[in-house]
């Protein structure tokens, strides 16, 4: 069953963004992100490294694959906590969960940069590519750690900088030469791209008063299938999708096309495959002796 947590709204854009037709969108492709992102979720979960019986709030948990990869690790004895704010995709997660059978998880509609945690609850704060879009990722943090135990760990997985990450680039340059000139990105905007500089990252987590601050590149390849299936999902999923989003529908067609071309240069025996670029990121609270213990029974 999903709760809603009643903390007020910080991230307001955010919420109504992934509550609208994005949310519904990654719902409704959830097998095929599941897929696309396999790589990245078992390098994510891999470096968290969640263990049986601990406590785990996984933040922007979306449809739910990492609930259960999270749920699996730390088995019945344990407990993960999974929050987002959108409803589209949570109510995805929330039959994943009930179709696997796993009472260790439960799933909350909420804003994890405001929502009120039980102090001293969770031995791990997890995230695959759900902490970027924070209005003010500091205090988001600061809020979150309040949440886990004295010495608890935080390991979370974001991207690297766009020209990283060819399967984000090659349609995005496809596009740039056919659309009106746009404005440059604010780096420090909420978006996939807001902790591509290991620098902030750094800077915003020992601001939020973590410690032991570590961060490491992965890279991987992206395989996005046949040619077909690799245009469907990139002008549906990421940069390129919100660019053609905000097209008029009569210039549409053609953008397509230069999206099609792009790709055409990349296919191989394997299909679409492109480098994607993220940054593993850990740190953890201050171990301070004689602290409280975590309230027993708590999830959130």
């Amino acid at each position: 069953m999903t709760a809603t947590s009643s903390a007020g709204p910080a991230n307001t854009d955010q919420i109504a963004y992934w509550n609208s037709v994005a949310g519904e969108r990654w719902a409704l492709l959830q097998a095929r992100i599941d897929a696309v992102f396999a790589p990245l979720t078992g390098a994510a979960l891999a470096f968290a490294a969640p263990k049986s019986e601990e406590r785990v709030v996984d933040i922007g948990c979306g449809a739910g694959a990492t609930v259960l990869g999270l749920a699996q690790a730390v088995g019945g004895s344990g407990h993960v906590l999974g929050v987002d704010v959108s409803k589209p995709m949570l109510t995805v997660a929330e039959r994943r969960v009930a179709a696997e059978t796993l009472p260790q998880a439960t799933l909350l509609l909420a804003d994890a940069s405001t929502h009120t945690f039980a102090p001293r609850t969770f031995d791990l704060v997890f995230s695959r590519f759900g902490v970027m879009f924070f209005a003010d990722p500091v205090a988001a943090f600061a809020n979150i750690r309040t949440g886990l135990v004295d010495g608890g760990r935080l390991a979370f997985a974001c991207w690297q900088p766009l020209k990283a990450n060819p399967w984000f680039e090659v349609p995005v340059a496809a596009l740039r030469p056919l659309l009106p000139p746009a404005p440059p990105a604010d780096p420090l905007e909420p978006g996939p791209f807001a902790f591509a500089d290991a620098d902030r990252v750094r800077g915003i987590l020992d601001a939020a008063g973590f410690e032991d601050i570590r961060i490491e590149p992965h890279h991987t390849r992206m395989n996005l299938g046949s040619p077909t299936a690799a245009l469907d999902f990139l002008t549906q999923v990421g940069p390129a999708s919100r660019a053609l989003g905000d097209a008029e529908p009569e210039n549409r067609p053609a953008l397509i096309d230069a999206v099609r071309s792009a790709l055409a240069s990349h296919d191989g025996p394997d299909g679409i495959v492109l480098g994607g670029a993220i940054w593993l990121v850990s740190a953890r609270t201050a171990a301070v002796a004689g602290g409280q213990p975590r309230a027993p029974g708590s999830t959130d």
